[in-house]
């Protein structure tokens, strides 16, 4: 039990969660520091300050980590466990770039040293990766997020067809409009345009009757109309069709992929809280490079030994400022239990109990 209820306020804690949230990627590591508890059990303590400490030393000195897509799919994987029910399209290309990034990070560790890493290592251990998923994933979505033309048979013939229409279409609104401009029906320095989705040509007002067409638009002045020729017209809606039989059969795409995915879900979640967990330590190294922090030794005697041990909150507000910041050593031990610390006012003492408060419970949070 921590007393007070707002201890963590008082020692500057929670200004720490906040540094650290903004070196996260993703929200999944952003729930993990909401989650930070202090923690009295040595092996634990020390567990969690081998990860952080691996982590800087990968950030520091080591190959270049995954550091991109870590994004959050574990509410959709949840959505898609009911039957009948399908992935959506943005979805997909997120999952597809997050299981890379996740991937890549487990090639990251199995391809280190064996003697380096260990307790990062740890974490990869009861990851099923389902690789084949990723597989599907990348033929059916490309990397602009848009679903591929062999996604399917009948998406390639589908696509296939609406292009012919739109060449069509091309060809017939560039000849109504070739015709109309010759006879000085069009407004000087006009072009063909879009309206309503819908190419479309300009017409003096005075000219809208003189070529077939329907009107779907006029300028603000009310000098010009925007006609769709009625030679383009019926291709036009051979497109719309068209693409609304694309948009079902992207439909049918996306369902049967999620329903070989469904089986994999569990998998998947373990995959993405393992993701969530790393970004949170890799935040967390980030953090220690930042406050150029030292891995402590924990001992299980009653003793403490602080080092030129400066107040992380005061050491990134004097860096900011390019201002030295005076270090303190401060032993106790089971034999000199107290310490008294008297002065004049400004002379240190709330800053050397909240540099000694603030930086036990961080080493008992897991950070350096």
């Amino acid at each position: 039990m921590i007393y007070p209820d707002n201890f963590e306020q008082k020692i500057g804690f929670d200004q720490i969660r906040e540094l650290l949230k903004d070196l996260c990627i993703s929200d999944m590591g952003i729930q993990f520091v909401d989650k930070i508890r202090f923690v009295s059990k040595p092996d634990l303590i020390n567990r969690l300050l081998d990860q952080v400490s691996e982590f800087v030393e990968i950030l520091t000195i080591g190959k270049s980590f995954p550091g991109s897509d870590y994004f959050d799919l574990k509410d959709e994987l949840f959505r898609i466990k009911t039957p009948g029910s399908y992935i959506e399209q943005e979805a997909l290309f997120d999952l597809k770039t997050s299981l890379r990034t996740i991937q890549d990070i487990l090639f990251y560790f199995k391809n280190s040293d064996n003697n380096k890493y260990t307790e990062l290592k740890k974490l990869t251990e009861p990851i099923d990766f389902p690789s084949e998923m990723l597989l599907k994933a990348e033929n059916i979505v490309d990397d602009k997020g848009d679903i591929r033309d062999n996604a399917s048979s009948r998406l390639a013939d589908i696509r296939k067809e609406i292009l012919q229409k739109q060449r069509k279409v091309n060809r017939e609104t560039k000849k109504a409009f070739e015709q109309a401009q010759k006879a000085g029906y069009i407004p000087e320095n006009s072009e063909i345009t879009i309206r309503n989705g819908r190419q479309v040509i300009p017409l003096k007002a005075a000219e809208k009757r003189s070529i077939s067409g329907f009107i779907h638009d006029e300028s603000a002045t009310g000098q010009t109309v925007f006609v769709e020729p009625v030679s383009s017209f019926e291709a036009n809606n051979e497109i719309r069709e068209l693409e609304n039989e694309e948009r079902r059969e992207i439909i049918k795409i996306l369902t049967l992929f999620t329903n070989t995915l469904r089986p994999f879900i569990e998998e998947l979640l373990a995959a993405y809280r393992f993701l969530g967990i790393i970004d949170f330590i890799r935040a967390k190294a980030l953090f220690s490079i930042k406050i150029n922090a030292g891995r402590p030794v924990i001992t299980k005697d009653q003793s403490m030994n602080f080092i030129d041990a400066v107040h992380p909150l005061l050491y990134l507000s004097h860096k900011s400022q390019k201002k030295d910041i005076v270090p303190l050593d401060i032993s106790l031990d089971a034999v000199n239990r107290i310490l008294i610390i008297s002065g004049p006012n400004a002379g240190g003492k709330s800053v050397c109990l909240k540099t000694v408060g603030l930086l036990q419970y961080m080493l008992q949070c897991g950070l350096l």
